[in-house]
């Protein structure tokens, strides 16, 4: 893997703790992303974002922790759009594709980030601990749509494991890989989300707008 260029990064201007913070969780969603969680350190990552390693820990204890942190905000600005798409003056199955839509293209966008997070979830119990906790925000954020037909957490746990699966599959290159074709997978993500959707006892039909 290329490793991470060494150029210098202006200095940021003075700012808030939270600004730092900020910074500090972009520029490392970036350096994740291209380089994986173990081939940097939080010397580079802390220089990613502009600051000199003493700024690196004043607000996270180590890598691991700014890597969660910024899982975190990844699980929260994909899920705000989700939000946006699901509350839509628009028919299920249009709400239905752009949420597949937008599922797929996060994916593909974040895949060193995704591969990372596997292999740490899965050999770090502190990162798995974090990262159950976000699973049961995005469970709770299904149950909140509310549902008419009776299933319960189960259900929006198979849609939720489906949907993310797969967008990793076609992000990985997995599915080209195995010869299959992307369209009818893509149908059938978009045929679960859709009657997740209509399942909503409130907003499986658009509301209408004033005229």
């Amino acid at each position: 893997m290329e490793a991470l260029r060494q150029r210098a990064t202006p200095r940021p201007r003075r700012g808030t703790a939270a600004a730092t913070r900020g910074r500090l969780i972009s520029a490392a969603a970036e350096v994740f992303n291209r380089e994986g969680y173990y081939n940097t350190d939080s010397n580079r990552l802390a220089r990613a974002a502009g600051y000199a390693p003493a700024t690196f820990y004043k607000h996270f204890a180590d890598k691991r922790a700014l890597f969660l942190a910024v899982y975190e905000q990844w699980v929260t600005s994909e899920w705000a759009t989700l939000d946006g798409v699901l509350h839509s003056a628009t028919s299920p199955a249009t709400r239905a594709a752009r949420v597949v839509e937008i599922v797929v293209q996060i994916h593909r966008r974040w895949r060193g980030l995704r591969a990372s997070l596997r292999a740490l979830v899965a050999t770090d119990a502190a990162a798995r601990r974090v990262y159950r906790v976000q699973r049961r925000r995005q469970l709770h954020f299904l149950a909140r749509l509310g549902r008419r037909d009776g299933a319960g957490a189960e259900a929006d746990a198979v849609l939720l494991f489906t949907l993310e699966r797969v967008a990793d599959a076609l992000a990985d290159g997995e599915v080209r890989d195995l010869g299959l074709a992307v369209a009818p997978m893509l149908a059938q993500l978009r045929t679960l989300v859709r009657r997740r959707i209509e399942s909503h006892p409130m907003r499986s039909t658009p509301r209408r707008t004033a005229d």
